[in-house]
């Protein structure tokens, strides 16, 4: 009998036991585990990212490119949805029909990127106009939460290019962000939206707000001590000369190609004109973003979208000369005073010759790239390969490549811009590909075509106006850049105050810049000629094998203490001196002289009616 009542006693103390554990578990879990703590609060509190305003981006003279403007983005968490709501009120509201509703709603469940109890996107680019209605009944949609985020604003349609969009963020953005960022964020797709995307961002803050049980806003959680401000992104002064940049872009009108114009001194790019062009705010991320995408995208022979002005390469036709003319010069392969006699072409086998132009005779270099003389190139480009051995014109090849490689050519020049495109450059080995199947190697008469910026060699617009730099610098460049300064004072990567020589003794410039005034002064040129300013540049036709050349120019002026390098490329239009001159010499006469002289008035009028029928996308402010 005594070891039944132990044995009864023995089960009520483990009970007991149990019960107690089970008791102080609970208790540990309600009043010490965060986990069940914050689950908690989740039905009083709410968590709400403050986002913070990007920066805004001024010209170099302090005019504004880029500012924000607010729109909305109306989350949704599917299990607080009360499935009774008036839709009907709701859709009103807003501005939607029930299919939008319907569609909005519905997810793909079965993909890990969304979940019933995590918010999601539900509405974008909601106008403040349309929020402060729905606002006023917002109580009677548990489950749907604003948040308010800026947009970017153009106050004047030009440099879309440079600056670039913003789109919203992909699933392999938000992986690879490390937490920055979540669905519905905005980020820079394209341009100094993309480059400096960490400087203009800025950083999100949180608030902490508590509300009843209809899902109102009662105040902030303990006094706000949880909550943390959004830094605000960094404001940006930029190169580009909004004047400039508007009359580049009026010149370009209806037509394709790039233009850059370059401040010698600095590497400061004053103008970047990709054409066809289209107005910025097409791509805001407001209610009419996605037409304005789709017009765009469509257009698939312009692609506007495309900055032909870094992103294109072409042959440089002519404007290359002055390049190799310095490099033989260097070299010692030939000398300023070199004549060459032009019987009006060059032999390059018993039965092909190679055509120049008509020209007086040639006496000297400067002659050489006033008159543009092919013969003359086509001379000299074969003593440099042929420099070691006529059978091993690769090693003379390679030599002249390591020197354009000084000029900045055959690789990226480093701009504080997205998707630069390198060019093409081609040395021996590109050279033993192509003539692989000879037994006996190449020759240089085969490749002579390089020495006129023709064949295989291909550079873009921006690389074209980074040498006509190096000619106004007699010898330098500084990478060509964007950023001109940040309003906090940070400094500038140090690549964009750094001088860059090429190996080139400054004596040698002398007679080939005195050729490129000539070329403006009583060359092929001379439609450039501006009194008083003292242009010097050279004009190229680049072939075109597909249809009609391209026109070329590339300049600086003033001859002495330049102020602006230009580079002009435009597609199909023929001879350098027709279009791409003209348009580079009105630019320069606006930056310097603030104006275009009367007797010029003719030529700028043509300039701005244009050569084809290309489209430019709602640029209706554009003189």
């Amino acid at each position: 009998m005594r070891h039944l009542v132990d044995r009864k006693y023995s089960v009520i103390y483990a009970i007991s036991l149990v019960a107690l554990i089970l008791t102080l578990k609970a208790a540990q879990l309600q009043l010490f585990s965060n986990k069940y703590k914050e689950q908690a609060q989740k039905t009083t509190l709410e968590k709400s990212l403050v986002y913070p305003s990007r920066g805004i981006i001024y010209d170099r003279n302090g005019k504004t490119l880029v500012f924000n403007k607010s729109i909305y983005i109306i989350y949704a968490v599917y299990r607080k949805i009360d499935p009774k709501m008036d839709t009907t009120l709701f859709c009103s509201l807003l501005g939607i029909d029930k299919e939008t509703f319907i569609s909005n709603l519905n997810k793909d469940w079965k993909n890990p990127q969304f979940h019933k109890s995590i918010p999601f996107v539900f509405l974008n680019k909601v106008s403040p106009e349309q929020y402060a209605i729905f606002q006023e009944h917002l109580y009677k949609f548990p489950g749907f939460y604003p948040e308010q985020r800026s947009i970017r604003g153009y106050p004047h349609n030009h440099a879309s290019h440079v600056l670039g969009y913003l789109g919203e963020v992909d699933k392999k953005i938000i992986e690879n962000g490390n937490g920055i960022y979540i669905a519905g964020d905005f980020i820079g797709k394209s341009g100094l939206e993309i480059a400096y995307e960490k400087e203009l961002s800025g950083g999100k803050g949180v608030n902490y707000i508590l509300k009843d049980n209809l899902g109102r806003q009662v105040g902030s959680y303990d006094n706000g001590r949880l909550d943390s401000m959004a830094n605000p992104g960094e404001d940006m002064k930029i190169s580009i000369d909004l004047d400039l940049q508007a009359y580049a872009d009026s010149l370009m009108m209806n037509k394709r190609g790039g233009l850059v114009a370059i401040e010698p001194s600095t590497g400061e790019i004053l103008a970047m004109v990709s054409a066809p062009t289209y107005d910025p705010n097409l791509l805001s991320l407001d209610e009419n973003r996605s037409a304005g995408m789709q017009q765009l995208l469509l257009d698939t022979i312009n692609r506007p979208l495309n900055n032909r002005a870094v992103t294109n390469r072409y042959p440089p036709g002519s404007i290359f000369k002055p390049v190799i003319s310095l490099i033989a010069l260097q070299k010692g392969v030939t000398w300023v005073n070199r004549p060459i006699f032009c019987p009006g072409f060059f032999r390059l086998s018993a039965s092909k010759v190679q055509k120049c132009h008509s020209h007086q005779t040639i006496h000297n270099i400067s002659e050489a790239i006033q008159h543009s003389c092919n013969t003359y190139y086509f001379q000299i480009t074969k003593d440099f390969l042929d420099l070691y051995s006529y059978k091993k014109p690769g090693i003379g090849l390679d030599t002249l490549v390591s020197y354009l490689k000084d000029f900045g050519l055959g690789s990226k020049l480093g701009l504080d811009y997205s998707y630069e495109n390198k060019g093409l450059i081609p040395d021996s080995k590109y050279y033993d590909r192509v003539y692989s199947k000879e037994t006996n190697g190449w020759r240089s008469m085969w490749v002579l075509s390089l020495g006129i910026g023709q064949g295989e060699m291909q550079l873009t617009t921006v690389q074209m106006a980074n040498l006509a730099v190096i000619m106004a610098n007699r010898g330098y460049y500084i990478t060509p850049h964007f950023i001109k300064n940040y309003p906090s004072g940070k400094l500038l990567p140090i690549e964009f105050t750094t001088k860059k020589r090429v190996r080139i003794d400054t004596k040698y410039f002398q007679p080939v810049v005195d050729g490129l005034e000539r070329v403006v002064t009583a060359g092929t040129a001379r439609v450039a000629f501006v009194p008083g300013l003292d242009i010097c540049g050279k004009t190229g036709t680049s072939q075109n094998p597909h249809g009609k050349d391209h026109s070329v120019f590339f300049g600086f002026a003033p001859k002495n203490n330049p102020k602006i390098a230009i580079a002009v490329f435009i597609e199909n239009a023929g001879w350098g001196g027709d279009w791409a001159a003209p348009i580079a010499s009105l630019l320069m006469e606006k930056y310097i002289k603030k104006s275009i002289d009367p007797s010029r008035k003719y030529l700028e009028a043509k300039m701005f009616k244009g050569l084809t029928n290309v489209k430019n996308y709602d640029l209706t402010t554009i003189r």
